[in-house]
């Protein structure tokens, strides 16, 4: 859910955890649906005989991309409207499969001053419900600072 509190450069600090984001218990529905929307038909995602029987894997994937997609919610929500997501890297280094309920957080890590705005650094991932992290990465988002302006759409990045 977005939120419609601004939230300024000045008010974060590094050690801050964003509100975690909540998906699941994921199901089937939940797969076909976001493999119908990026039409991605492979069968690891919704044939359970040939996902295990064939392809020897603990049950159905949940899409790499159907991850990402949750990484990206989380950030955008928390910097709202008048923030900008400019950076975003991860890893996928554990299957997530049908059933599970993941749980995407970040972590601030560092904040650093440009001209018109903050920069914030974080540490991200996915656990699921047994905490296991399957996605780590991290990600560098731009806030507005408490009497300046929101940050500028075209988003131009910061010189180095």
């Amino acid at each position: 859910m977005s939120s419609d509190k601004t939230v300024f450069f000045e008010d974060v600090k590094v050690g801050d955890e964003l509100p975690r984001l909540k998906k699941g218990p994921l199901t089937t529905v939940h797969l076909m649906r976001w493999s119908a929307a990026m039409e991605n038909w492979h069968k690891i995602h919704y044939d359970k005989p040939f996902a295990v029987e064939h392809d020897k894997l603990p049950g159905l994937l949940i899409n790499g991309s159907f991850k990402q997609q949750f990484i990206v919610q989380l950030l955008k929500d928390w910097v709202g409207p008048t923030g900008w997501v400019w950076k975003v890297s991860f890893q996928f280094r554990a299957m997530n499969i049908v059933g599970e309920t993941l749980w995407t957080w970040a972590r601030v890590t560092g904040k650093r001053n440009a001209p018109d705005f903050g920069l914030v650094e974080l540490d991200l991932g996915i656990v699921n419900d047994q905490g296991k992290e399957s996605t780590p990465g991290k990600a560098t988002v731009a806030l507005p600072y408490r009497n300046g302006k929101p940050v500028p759409y075209p988003f131009v990045a910061p010189a180095a």
